[in-house]
């Protein structure tokens, strides 16, 4: 049967606001990120050649325009694959370019100042 398990990761001031850490839970490399106060998990590798994710810059990214006009928006929201540029939305873990293309997101749980990674079983 399928269940989840809980993973102490750090405590809460061990990542501020905009900050990063990368764990290891059950072999896998996990990038933990505080977007603006709230706290999200993503696989550290790209599903287009298999980078680590989780070097790559913390953005945002150009929101939907006029033609030759261009919004930033989403700052620290975005992950960019430090090899080609692929972006992920660090809340759900979909690309920003396509629907069948996404990386792997896990949930977090903060419970008396400490982050946990749920990671099924």
């Amino acid at each position: 049967m399928w269940q989840l398990a809980l993973y102490e990761i750090a405590k809460v001031q061990d990542i501020p606001t905009g900050a990063n850490i990368v764990v290891e839970v059950e072999g896998r490399s996990i990038g933990v990120y505080n977007v603006h106060g709230t706290f999200y998990a993503v696989h550290n590798y790209c599903p287009h050649q298999g980078a680590e994710l989780c070097k790559g810059p913390v953005c945002g990214t150009n929101l939907e325009s006029n033609v030759y006009e261009f919004i930033y928006g989403r700052d620290q929201e975005i992950i960019r694959c430090p090899w080609h540029g692929w972006e992920f939305d660090l809340k759900t873990g979909k690309s920003l370019f396509s629907e069948k293309v996404r990386v792997r997101s896990y949930p977090v749980e903060v419970t008396d100042n400490i982050i946990y990674l749920s990671i099924g079983k």
